[in-house]
């Protein structure tokens, strides 16, 4: 379907017709008149005017007026509008918000039987999560020692994925700011159905960076309605290797001794959720699942229709015929007219020469 967007345009269509018709010229007002290029006094007197033919002048008055009303057309915004598509009218908003501090390199996961970083396992879940949430509108924020907004709330899980699975260890510094998190998520939530809101913080540690502090952005988060899980991620023990890795020297040590659970805890209990702790893959997974059963709140039904800009067509025709035009008012160079006035010159004299010697 054809649309002009801004159909107003045409009212200026009359515009050349009264300028010519109110304006008075300058060689009539008492001005001075540029004359640009002066040759065509030198083709008047030639008489290249008169030669001119009808068809040729017709095209000369009819072309102007072609090009003004394919500008005014290209000026009105023609779209092409597609086929309506209809947005899904159920879901929650939900943003997720993934600590990429340096202790989430720690390899005290497995998964397939192999040792690896505590990053690693959340990717691998994420990335099942965000593609079961169909109908969701998903964000993502990645914090450290900054937090930043990677994917707004967007239908497109996808992009979200992806961007998820391209995160880095480090890539927002190696503090742990989860009150900024927090704060930004807020920022980003707020305007959305109220009943809707949600927040799903994973973390590893404590908040050691940031202008605000947890329990500050939680209250906020509590006004704005929205609800917060929070999730403590690392294992409770791991053994650390010996004198060059071997048994001789190891020992226990708890990779999760700087996790702040009393915090993560009172967060959650401050906005309606809950704390969830994933010692392991499996109890991550598991934990996935459960947020995955959350009630869908009705939302109003959205749909938009795709368009396509046509402005640049009318443009390329003006341009076009721009050239035909000036092809069309195209003056002979002054070496062509002297060439011309010199033969005719020289022909008269010898047409008088030979008359005389008649006589």
């Amino acid at each position: 379907m054809l649309e002009l967007q801004w159909p107003w345009a045409f009212l200026a269509i009359p515009l050349p017709y009264l300028t010519y018709r109110f304006m008075t010229p300058a060689s009539q007002s008492g001005g001075t008149a540029l004359q640009v290029p002066f040759y065509r006094h030198l083709t008047s007197i030639a008489g290249d005017d008169q030669a001119q033919s009808v068809p040729k002048r017709q095209w000369s008055s009819i072309l102007p007026i072609l090009i003004w009303l394919l500008l005014l057309l290209a000026a009105a915004r023609p779209v092409w509008l597609g086929d309506p598509v209809q947005l899904q009218g159920s879901g929650r908003d939900v943003m997720l918000a993934v600590d990429l501090s340096g202790s989430m390199e720690i390899n005290d996961m497995e998964l397939n039987g192999e040792a690896v970083d505590r990053l690693v396992v959340t990717k691998h879940v994420l990335t099942d999560f965000i593609q079961r949430r169909q109908g969701d509108r998903l964000g993502l924020i990645l914090f450290g020692t900054q937090a930043y907004l990677q994917a707004p709330l967007t239908f497109d899980l996808k992009t979200v994925g992806t961007l998820m699975d391209e995160s880095s260890i480090g890539m927002a510094g190696n503090k742990t700011a989860i009150g900024d998190a927090l704060g930004l998520a807020v920022k980003h939530l707020r305007n959305r159905p109220r009943e809707s809101r949600v927040l799903i913080l994973l973390t590893d540690g404590a908040n050691t960076a940031g202008e605000i502090t947890p329990l500050q952005a939680a209250r906020l988060a509590a006004e704005e309605g929205i609800k917060i899980y929070s999730i403590g991620m690392g294992a409770d023990e791991m053994i650390q290797p010996g004198i060059f890795g071997s048994s001789f020297g190891a020992r226990r040590i708890n990779p999760s001794a700087d996790l702040d659970e009393k915090t993560l805890t009172e967060m959650a209990k401050l906005t309606g959720g809950r704390y969830f702790r994933a010692k392991n893959t499996e109890e991550l997974e598991q934990i996935y699942n459960i947020l995955d059963e959350l009630e869908p709140v009705r939302q109003e039904e959205e749909s938009f229709r795709p368009s396509i800009a046509l402005y640049y067509w009318p443009l390329l025709l003006a341009l076009m015929l721009s050239f035909i035009t000036a092809l069309l008012h195209q003056q002979p160079r002054p070496s062509e007219w002297f060439s011309k006035h010199h033969f005719s010159k020289k022909h008269h004299l010898s047409k008088k020469h030979q008359t005389q010697e008649g006589a």
